[in-house]
């Protein structure tokens, strides 16, 4: 994975991958590289929300003390 990728960056890739899943220019050949290029960015998404939760609870559990 990229490690200049954002996560906003991923979702951007994520939403032109599914539009050209749903483009009728999506051949057989094409779907299993955005398959596995989309689960790498979901992972990748996945991943920074939980970091951020964990961060965001730590935060919030030092205002409480």
């Amino acid at each position: 994975m990229d490690e200049q990728l954002s996560y906003g960056k991923a979702i951007a890739e994520l939403e032109t991958i599914v539009a050209k899943m749903q483009s009728d220019e999506c051949d057989i050949d094409s779907l299993a590289g955005y398959t596995t290029r989309a689960l790498e960015l979901l992972k990748f998404c996945k991943e920074k929300l939980f970091v951020t939760d964990q961060e965001v609870k730590k935060c919030l559990e030092a205002l409480n003390q």
